[in-house]
Formats: C-alpha cells, sequence, structure tokens
C-alpha cells in the first residue's frame, strides 16, 4: 500500500510540475506579447540610426535563455504591425553579403506613442509591484 501511495504522489508530482512549467511559458509568452511593442519603440527611439531585423534581435537577446523576450520569428509581425500603425517606417536596402536586408525606424508619431506608452507601463508596473508587495492601498 505504502509503495502504491508513493508511486501516485510522485506521479501527481510530475503532473504539477509539468503544469506548472506550461502556466510559466504561457505567462511569460502573455508578458512578452504585451510589452514587445513598447520594447521595439524603445529600442529604435535610442538607435542612433535605422536598424534591422536582425540587430533589433540580438539586442533583445538576454542571457537566460529560460525566459527570452522575443523570438526572432515573433519579431517581425510586430515590427510590421507598428509600421502599418505608422509608429515605424521602413526601407529595403540590398546587402552585398546576403539578402536585402529591411531597415526600420521610428516615426515623430512613434516617439508621441512611446512617451504615452512609458507612462502606461510605470503606472502598470508602479500597481503591480505594489500589490506583490502586499500593499492594498496602491
Amino acid at each position: 500500500m505504502v509503495i502504491i501511495t508513493n508511486a501516485v504522489n510522485n506521479d501527481q508530482e510530475v503532473r504539477n510540475l509539468a503544469y506548472t512549467a506550461d502556466a510559466n511559458k504561457k505567462f511569460q509568452k502573455e508578458l512578452n506579447s504585451g510589452s514587445a511593442s513598447l520594447v521595439l519603440l524603445s529600442i529604435l527611439a535610442h538607435a542612433d540610426e535605422p536598424m534591422y531585423g536582425y540587430r533589433i534581435a540580438k539586442l533583445m537577446e538576454v542571457d537566460d535563455e529560460s525566459v527570452p523576450m522575443m523570438k526572432q520569428g515573433a519579431l517581425y509581425p510586430v515590427l510590421r504591425s507598428l509600421e502599418s500603425s505608422g509608429l515605424l517606417e521602413s526601407y529595403v536596402d540590398p546587402s552585398v553579403s546576403g539578402p536585402p536586408r529591411r531597415y526600420y525606424k521610428i516615426t515623430k508619431s512613434g516617439l508621441e506613442t512611446l512617451k504615452t506608452w512609458t507612462k502606461i507601463w510605470s503606472q502598470t508596473k508602479a500597481f503591480v509591484d505594489g500589490i506583490l508587495e502586499g500593499k492594498t492601498d496602491v
């Protein structure tokens, strides 16, 4: 009976760990998708010159691969969306060493939007941080 109970407990622990890993991935994906546009606008606002997608992706890499900000393949739809919204503009430049590269730069409207989104981000972060710290008067 003890052996069966241990096997059931171990099986439940494995399921709980799998659920936790899936839940963590889902949560990270939701955070990333909600903040990707803000991060991209900020990167391009601080750039001295227009940037192409691969270079942007390299800037977004973090040392901890378990928490990727954004996969490179997911970057391009966000860039296109920001461009179609008028927040970025792009041009294609031929490359001598490979395929043509699309370069992105932030527009004046993008800079204004970044200011607004940065304020919203700061308010949201302060609220969440307050709740996580146990403050109920935030």
